[in-house]
């Protein structure tokens, strides 16, 4: 489905919430990952003693949980959706950590920004938690991979 106009901008370009009112409540899935890229030393401190302020990846975990249940007052046009499973997944790697979150719910709107919000905190909440050691961390490439559910059904990223 294309869509050749902006949901979120009335005729005279100011905005507004979309009415979603009339859309029939179906499960809907979002998927997005991100990265931070750290150094060797903090990827070291991760797969080992840890960083000094703690379990960065149980903070991260958390915080992007915590995150997507909170999507509509950090998002304005977002719609509060009831979130029904927050999955974050954790991969360290030789050159940072990977994250992965998936959103479930049962609603009349996706969970696209939720998932995107997800991986956004978890990036900020590890960076917090590694900069003691890397001042340089970078959150990167958080975007939606997939999403389903809904009129317009299943979208992945090529």
């Amino acid at each position: 489905m294309t869509q050749e106009h902006l949901t979120h901008v009335d005729a005279r370009g100011e905005a507004r919430m979309v009415d979603v009112s009339a859309k029939e409540v179906t499960v809907r899935t979002a998927t997005a990952t991100g990265f931070v890229v750290t150094t060797e030393h903090v990827v070291n401190l991760l797969r080992g003693e840890g960083v000094p302020k703690g379990d960065a990846l149980a903070v991260a975990r958390i915080a992007g949980i915590q995150a997507a249940k909170r999507t509509p007052d950090l998002v304005p046009l977002c719609h509060p959706v009831a979130i029904h499973g927050v999955v974050v997944d954790l991969e360290v790697t030789d050159a940072g950590v990977g994250i992965t979150a998936t959103v479930r719910t049962a609603d009349r709107t996706g969970v696209e920004m939720e998932a995107l919000t997800c991986v956004a905190a978890a990036g900020l909440a590890l960076v917090d938690m590694v900069k003691a050691v890397d001042r340089g961390a970078t959150i990167t490439d958080v975007r939606v991979e997939e999403k389903s559910g809904g009129r317009s059904g299943t979208w992945r990223r090529a």
